[in-house]
């Protein structure tokens, strides 16, 4: 087993980054990360001021997987995720959908204890363990910050990529160049006051590279659906772009013709929204596993 330590951080996604492991088809990683604020609130006065801004959304990586060449995909299989034992929270002018109806910053420290966060001293909601910022280097040396999502994946914020769950993303640069980071212990489909319950863990993956398929990834899988993500700068695009995605899917696993795709995604699909908070907005498209299954389709 292979270990990240929580010291080798990124800031961007980028074929610049050098990788701090090199580690064969089929290893288990585990990633040590810090919250998204890089750890620096430590409580609810912590001065807004104090945070550097440009240590936001670090991601611990990355990694250079064997045998990953361009137009491959990643499997990244998550097997676990252990969190610290409290998270923090954050809001204010310009932050989140209501950000311009904030008149002042607000930190709020989140206890998680028993498999809940608890908000308040009384608000108890159940914890969903899930990874914010997870992706690959981007295509045509690009370098794309931590906390923007895109095709190579990033700050999707997509609660879906969970303990158990499996992430397809594209690898477009030799080894892939995996990072992740900015772990939620708890968030709600939008992200909508800019953050979840945000905290410090270690991230579990198994990773496989898959050879001869066109998927258009970002994709992932849990037990019970199949999902396509896309960001865009609208979230109507993002919606229409996963769509789609999950249509060129179904013509190319299952041979289905566009019409048939979109009948059978209009009534047993779900769209639906990731994250609508960061410089690209994020949707999914969901299609049951019992219908994946029914059409032949091995993932």
């Amino acid at each position: 087993m292979y270990r990240v330590e929580r010291k080798h951080l990124i800031y961007t996604m980028s074929d610049q980054n050098k990788p701090v492991l090199y580690v064969e088809n089929g290893a288990t990683v585990v990633f040590e990360t810090c919250d998204c604020f890089e750890d620096q609130i430590t409580s609810p006065d912590t001065p807004y001021h104090s945070l550097d801004w440009d240590r936001i959304n670090p991601a611990a990586g990355p990694v250079f997987i064997e045998e990953a060449e361009p137009g491959d995909i990643l499997e990244v299989k998550i097997e676990k995720i252990d969190l610290a034992e409290q998270g923090v929270m954050m809001t204010g002018p310009g932050l989140g959908v209501l950000g311009e109806e904030l008149g002042e910053n607000k930190i709020q420290m989140v206890p998680i204890k028993n498999e809940k966060v608890t908000l308040f001293d009384k608000v108890e909601v159940p914890v969903n363990k899930m990874i914010g910022v997870i992706g690959t280097a981007p295509a045509n040396g690009e370098s794309i910050s931590c906390g923007t999502p895109d095709k190579h994946g990033g700050n999707m914020d997509s609660k879906v990529i969970s303990e158990g769950s499996t992430l397809y993303l594209p690898v477009n640069v030799p080894g892939a160049l995996l990072a992740m980071g900015d772990l939620h212990a708890a968030m709600g489909d939008g992200e909508v006051s800019v953050c979840g319950v945000e905290v410090a863990g270690e991230v579990t993956v198994i990773v496989n590279v898959i050879k001869g398929k066109q998927w258009k990834v970002p994709m992932v899988k849990t037990e019970q659906a199949l999902y396509a993500i896309a960001s865009e700068k609208s979230l109507d695009d993002a919606a229409v772009t996963a769509t789609k995605n999950m249509a060129a899917f179904l013509e190319s696993e299952a041979g289905m013709s566009k019409h048939d795709a979109v009948f059978l995604q209009s009534i047993s699909g779900n769209l639906q929204i990731s994250q609508v908070v960061d410089p690209l907005k994020t949707a999914r498209f969901e299609l049951p596993i019992s219908i994946i299954q029914q059409l032949g389709i091995k993932i």
